[in-house]
C-alpha cells in the first residue's frame, strides 16, 4: 500500500510507481468471459486497393500510407497529374478532388480510406476537346497566372456549383475559403465562377 501524503516516507515516486503498476495490473487482467479482441490490420507493405476514379475503376497495389494524390499522380498508369500538391500539409488546397462530391484535400486523404467512393478529379472534367463550363469559364475570365492552384480551385468550384447552381457571392466566397491562389487572382475566379450557370451534379 502507498502511503499517504502525511506519513513519513511518503514520495512521490513510490506514488507515481504505484499508480503505474495498478494500470498495468488493470490493462491485463480482463473480466470473465470477456473476448479477447483482434485487429485486422494491413501493411505495412502494399495491399490491394480499388478506386473509383472519374467513373473508372483504378486496381493499385500500394502502401496503405499512401495519400489519394500520391496514388494518382505516382502509382496510376497512366499518372493523373491534373492535381497539384502544393504546400503538402491541407492548408493551400491545390491538390482539391471531389469524394462523393464533397471537395478533400487529396493530400491528406489515404487512399486506402476512399474505397467505394466516387472520385473526381481535375483529368476527368473535360469531355474529349470540350471543357467542362468551370474550365471554360476560368479561360474566359483569364482566372489564372502560373496555373499551379488552378485545379483544385476548379474542383472547389464544380463542388461549390453542384451544390449551389446559382451561388451568392457570400456562397462563393465560403465554398472557396480552402483555395489559396499565390498569385492574387482572387477577383478573376470570382468572375469566373459567377458567370456559370445551370452546372448539373456530374
Amino acid at each position: 500500500m502507498p502511503k499517504r501524503k502525511d506519513e513519513p516516507g511518503f514520495s512521490r515516486r513510490s506514488f507515481l510507481k504505484t499508480v503505474g503498476a495498478s494500470g498495468v495490473a488493470a490493462g491485463v487482467l480482463k473480466a470473465p468471459g470477456a473476448e479477447a479482441q483482434t485487429v485486422n490490420a494491413v501493411g505495412p507493405g502494399a495491399v490491394p486497393v480499388t478506386l473509383n476514379v472519374n467513373g473508372q475503376a483504378l486496381r493499385l497495389s500500394i502502401e496503405p500510407r499512401v495519400t489519394l494524390l500520391d496514388a494518382l499522380r505516382m502509382h496510376a498508369n497512366p499518372p493523373q497529374t491534373g492535381n497539384k500538391r502544393g504546400c503538402d500539409r491541407g492548408a493551400c488546397g491545390a491538390c482539391t478532388m471531389l469524394v462523393d462530391n464533397r471537395p478533400v484535400y487529396a493530400c491528406s486523404t489515404l487512399a486506402i480510406e476512399v474505397q467505394g467512393k466516387r472520385i473526381r478529379n481535375v483529368d476527368g472534367l473535360a469531355s474529349g476537346d470540350r471543357l467542362h463550363p468551370v474550365q471554360q469559364a476560368f479561360c474566359e475570365k483569364d482566372a489564372l497566372m502560373c496555373g499551379f492552384c488552378t485545379p483544385g480551385f476548379i474542383m472547389a468550384s464544380v463542388g461549390l456549383l453542384e451544390k449551389h447552381p446559382n451561388p451568392t457571392p457570400d456562397q462563393i466566397k465560403k465554398g472557396l475559403d480552402g483555395n489559396i491562389c499565390r498569385c492574387g487572382t482572387f477577383n478573376r475566379i470570382f468572375e469566373a465562377v459567377s458567370s456559370v450557370k445551370g452546372v448539373q451534379r456530374g
